[in-house]
């Protein structure tokens, strides 16, 4: 956990710097919202610090996004590119996950904060679909230029002594208001009140902050009711998703959309909704009589077909209004600035549209992959997004409760449950051992219900909701609030679909950590615990399994012998428990056959013909290195595998470029050379797999020849930290896609 005090501090002064320079990027560039992402060093996730343009609902779910996530922001600080996509299209084909939550049409160019000592995250800019489809190169300058200005800001933060982190909440910029004469705003009001059809003003939020006459009428509901209050929130015959749809497309799109409701029993309504500063203008209407569809469904209208332009209405009852042409380009006067972000009230902290959220919470969790994952994403998620104060994931493991992730509670407290046998007295153990969700809108009716429990802080209102998986109660989340909450019947039921979502999360992420654990027994119980300890001879080795997974098929080993030792390295193929096992009969097949001292491609000729007859359906590369220390000789023999790079005691590296072979397990009758090479004392004789050197993109043979530049440019004081030297090279570790192993040999003058 990051200290509070301190991240405030230091994030407080960056963001400080920061915030001129995403406000001066997003009026210069002529982009609808922008939003600035930090990385500080040493963190594999990006975090959102400012945010101009959008209301802080929408970006929540997006304030934390991990390096290697499929998204445009990640893919450009990882790869330190720009990225663009000009429209839903780009979106859906390169970012389909991102695609589905986000199927609103609207531009986006996602550019790397790259400064002198490393990447300190990426500026997003967003446009409507209006403007040109591709970014004119003064666009691309000056979108550079901004990144480059911020990441002067961060370096000179950095050299200055000050930690570079990122606030635990983005800072969201309101914008420029539009130019207005107050002495006009009741004139304004008093039109709106004498106009026939209805009319609505919603903020950023989608909060309701005007509603006149006309429109309390055709709505058939109160004003007190309804301001404050987000429409499919309140008025429980509208299409909630689909109102929610229009609004998200209009917020982020900046054209006008439409949908038509029908009010019980069966009045038919028009809702066009058009898009501006600081919000969105709502006009209600009669719609035209059609076939007859079910109360609180969409009517037959389509709900995303352009509406009429502003003038252009309907008389009640009659035809309904004609469509408007969408515009290629708009003039420049009508481009539409960003919109002015307003809080939420305090006892509604809900931040976004539960459609949007669960949408985006469902495709994030099929991203994780075990329990840790899941757990601590569903945090990252749920905090921002759905607005509770508090939240505690708990499972109950061998009758006693375990917490994966909290927010917004001590460890103290936590403690207190975190371990503590299953009691009914407990709310949490209670709705996970009963299936039962239970809503306390206010600390009276908690108590009421459990008397004897523990209250965190002023803590107003709770949710306790079961995590059920394969028909079985494992656990459950558990959600509070600083203010009373009346826990609507639609909020109950996104809340129980948020709770669906996560145990269906935690169910496969337990099947994985189960596959996962044994793949890892089986493949620490066959690598050497440590090489042996051979006179004359100094080794080192490194493993590194690929991605989340930590399971791989790369080995090595080092066999004592008289007078003699032989190392073997390999690579099989696949990242999964069939190709543990095939590495561990691989390995014992050749440390059987080397034992006997045979030259390394009659030990890779045997070793075939044994994998050939197994049939495992994978094929491995093997290099075997049969040392003589007394002649300062060494024999090798290859079956595909990168070729070993030997430095030599002035320096000087070499690629030593071997007979390749066939595979492992391909051909049973396949003959592999040997080839022998001096290996003087204090050269450095380094074997490595692919992961080492291959990198999506980048040819093979150019990033061996960086290998070997970093080999020869090394001071060796000794070879573990020599291959310290070498493996960082590929971090983060996340990034990997391939497994890596490493073995350096040294033979010594003095035979010690």
């Amino acid at each position: 956990m990051r200290d509070s005090a301190d991240t405030g501090r230091d994030a407080g002064f960056l963001v400080d710097h920061l915030e001129p320079v995403l406000t001066d990027a997003v009026r210069d560039i002529g982009a609808s919202a922008g939003l600035l992402y930090l990385l500080p060093p040493g963190e594999q996730v990006l975090w959102l610090a400012l945010v101009s343009g959008v209301p802080k609902g929408l970006a929540a779910p997006w304030a934390r996004v991990s390096l290697e996530s499929p998204t445009p922001v990640a893919d450009a600080t990882r790869h330190e590119r720009l990225v663009w996509l000009a429209n839903r299209e780009d979106m859906a084909r390169r970012y389909p996950r991102l695609g589905i939550v986000m199927p609103y049409e609207f531009m986006v160019a996602a550019a790397p904060l790259t400064g002198r000592r490393q990447v300190w995250g990426s500026l997003v800019l967003l446009w409507p679909v209006w403007r040109p489809p591709q970014l004119s190169e003064h666009e691309r300058d000056t979108i550079t230029g901004f990144c480059r200005r911020a990441s002067a800001i961060v370096d000179r933060a950095a050299d200055g002594g000050r930690p570079v982190r990122a606030p635990d909440e983005p800072r969201v910029l309101a914008a420029e208001p539009s130019p207005s004469d107050p002495a006009q705003a009741p004139a304004a009001l008093a039109f709106t009140q004498r106009l026939p059809m209805g009319c609505c003003a919603l903020d950023p939020d989608g909060r309701l902050t005007l509603v006149n006459p006309a429109a309390t009428a055709l709505l058939d509901a109160g004003t007190a009711t309804l301001i404050g209050r987000r429409p499919w929130e309140v008025l429980l015959w509208l299409p909630g998703s689909v109102f929610e749809d229009r609004y998200m497309a209009a917020e982020l799109s900046r054209q006008p959309t439409s949908f038509t409701a029908v009010r019980p029993p069966d009045t038919p309504l028009l809702f066009r909704l058009y898009p501006g500063p600081g919000g969105i203008s709502v006009v209600i209407s009669h719609a035209p009589a059609r076939a007859p569809a079910a109360a609180g469904r969409p009517a037959a209208a389509p709900a995303d077909r352009q509406v009429a332009p502003p003038g252009v209405e309907a008389a009640p009852d009659g035809p309904a209004a004609p469509p408007i042409e969408q515009q290629a380009a708009p003039p420049a006067e009508q481009a539409v600035p960003p919109l002015e972000p307003q809080a939420a009230p305090p006892a509604e902290q809900a931040a976004g549209t539960p459609l949007y959220l669960l949408t985006r919470l469902a495709v994030a969790l099929a991203e994780a992959a075990g329990v840790r994952d899941v757990a601590e994403l569903a945090a990252d998620q749920i905090v921002p997004g759905f607005g509770p104060q508090g939240m505690a994931l708990m499972t109950i493991e061998g009758g006693r409760e375990r917490i994966l992730s909290s927010r917004g509670y001590s460890t103290e407290f936590l403690s207190r449950f975190h371990g503590a046998p299953v009691t009914e007295g407990y709310p949490g153990a209670h709705a996970a051992r009963n299936a039962e969700c239970l809503f306390f809108p206010s600390f009276a009716d908690y108590q009421r219900a459990f008397p004897r429990v523990l209250r965190y802080g002023s803590r107003n209102a709770w949710a306790f909701l079961p995590l059920i998986t394969s028909g079985r109660p494992i656990g459950a989340l558990i959600l509070s609030y600083d203010q009373p909450r009346a826990f609507s019947v639609p909020e109950r039921a996104v809340l129980t679909s948020l709770a669906g979502l996560v145990a269906q999360a935690l169910g496969r992420a337990r099947l994985y950590d189960a596959n996962h654990d044994l793949a890892r027994t089986l493949q620490t119980g066959l690598l050497p615990r440590a090489l042996p300890r051979i006179p004359g001879l100094e080794t080192a080795a490194r493993y590194l399994p690929a991605g989340q997974a930590g399971i791989g098929g790369d080995f090595y080993d080092v066999i004592r012998g008289d007078g003699l030792a032989t190392a073997v390295i390999g690579d099989v193929q696949g990242h999964n428990t069939t190709a543990a096992a095939l590495m561990g009969q691989v390995r014992t097949a050749v440390h059987a056959h080397a034992s006997t001292s045979a030259p390394p491609g009659d030990v890779l000729a045997r070793t075939n013909r044994l994998i050939a007859d197994l049939d495992p359906g994978l094929f491995t590369s093997c290099l075997i290195a049969h040392l003589d220390l007394p002649r300062h000789r060494v024999r090798l023999a290859s079956a595909g595998h990168p070729p070993p790079l030997i430095r030599h005691p002035d320096g000087r590296t070499d690629i030593v470029r071997l007979p390749p072979g066939l595979l492992l397990g391909i051909e049973p009758a396949t003959e592999y050379s040997t080839t022998e090479i001096p290996l003087p004392p204090g050269a450095v004789l380094a074997l490595y797999t692919d992961g080492l050197v291959e990198v999506p993109g980048i040819d093979i043979d150019r990033t061996t020849d960086d290998l070997a530049r970093r080999l020869a440019h090394a001071r060796p004081r000794d070879l573990e930290h020599l291959a310290d030297a070498l493996v960082p090279a590929v971090e983060p570790p996340a990034s990997r896609h391939d497994d890596i192993a490493l073995l350096l040999i040294r033979p010594h003058p003095d035979g010690r």
